[in-house]
């Protein structure tokens, strides 16, 4: 199709004409997102916080680049709803796991980390409320399953947008689960101190997040929505700060 009559056709569909084609704007959200991770692991607090909206828009930019619009990005305005019905029973779910886990004797140490042991019920609160929800939730959500998710389905539908997006979300923890294995004793008791161990870690940490972004990515696919997997994602980790905290 000639590129005037693609569009005419993308704007009768609610799409941009496009000044990029799909796979250099997978390749630029890459690229960001590559910058990105290594800023977000290094910088904490307001900077943190900064980087993490500014690449946000900086890959909502991306898309629109690509001709993409809100919607291939799981925002919609008319699926915001849908999106924070599943929220609320995700996050209600994960409550209910989270307290039982906590409860029984023999999941209890799951939630052991020592990075809390220096921390009050202030910087709780503020992991919890603020950095949780705009430094993880949001830029990994917008990134993985809203722009590249929405990238790679037009093009390849949803079993390339799941692959693609649940590698580069597993991949993307790498560098913060480099000391994974000396910060949960769950993990230690498993992998041990040694060099050896910290691979193992990191490789199971890509691994178990490879997995879950295949769930966000479900998610996302399922509800229509951004806000189904932010909902999950805030919950597990803020709901994993609060235990872990409490249960010092």
């Amino acid at each position: 199709m000639p590129r005037s009559t693609a569009d005419d056709a993308g704007r009768r569909y609610g799409r941009r004409p496009r000044r990029i084609g799909t796979w250099p704007a997978v390749a630029a959200a890459v690229a960001v997102l590559g910058a990105a991770n290594v800023a977000l692991n290094r910088w904490t607090g307001l900077w943190g916080l900064v980087t993490a909206v500014v690449v946000s828009g900086l890959l909502l930019g991306v898309l629109s680049w690509a001709g993409g619009t809100l919607a291939d990005a799981g925002l919609a305005r008319d699926t915001l709803a849908r999106g924070a019905r599943w929220a609320a029973v995700l996050i209600g779910l994960v409550g209910v796991v989270y307290l039982a886990g906590a409860l029984i004797p023999a999941t209890r140490g799951l939630f052991e980390d020592r990075r809390y042991e220096a921390m009050d019920g202030g910087e709780v609160l503020l992991r919890v409320f603020v950095l949780v929800p705009v430094g993880t939730v949001l830029v990994e959500e917008v990134a993985f399953r809203g722009v590249l998710y929405g990238l790679v389905y037009r093009v390849r539908g949803a079993l390339w947008a799941t692959a693609v997006s649940s590698l580069l979300f597993g991949l993307w923890h790498v560098l913060p689960s480099l000391h994974l294995a000396t910060a949960k004793p769950a993990v230690n008791s498993v992998v041990g101190d040694s060099g050896l161990g910290a691979v193992l870690a990191v490789l199971g940490a890509v691994l178990f997040t490879t997995a879950a972004g295949v769930l966000f990515c479900e998610l996302r696919r399922r509800s229509g929505s951004l806000l189904a997997p932010m909902g999950l994602h805030w919950a597990v980790n803020a709901f994993g700060y609060a235990v872990g905290y409490l249960l010092r």
